[in-house]
């Protein structure tokens, strides 16, 4: 699934921002069109672990990466 509408196609595993947080990078897990959410993760992932939280998709912007 992806969702044209953000500037780019966002699909699982892609990298984004959140528009009231835009410094943090997020990686997507899992997308839900039909109820409007998705599920992230902040990236990089802490030692700790990342648990992973739902925000509605038009929350989302797409991170731009600059390569390693």
């Amino acid at each position: 699934m992806t969702l044209e509408h953000l500037a780019g196609p966002v699909e699982q595993g892609a990298f984004v921002r959140l528009a009231s947080k835009g410094d943090t990078i997020y990686q997507v897990l899992s997308l839900d069109a039909d109820a409007d959410r998705c599920w992230l993760r902040r990236w990089p992932l802490s030692r700790q672990g990342s648990p992973p939280f739902s925000v509605p998709l038009h929350q989302l912007r797409i991170a731009e990466l600059m390569p390693a």
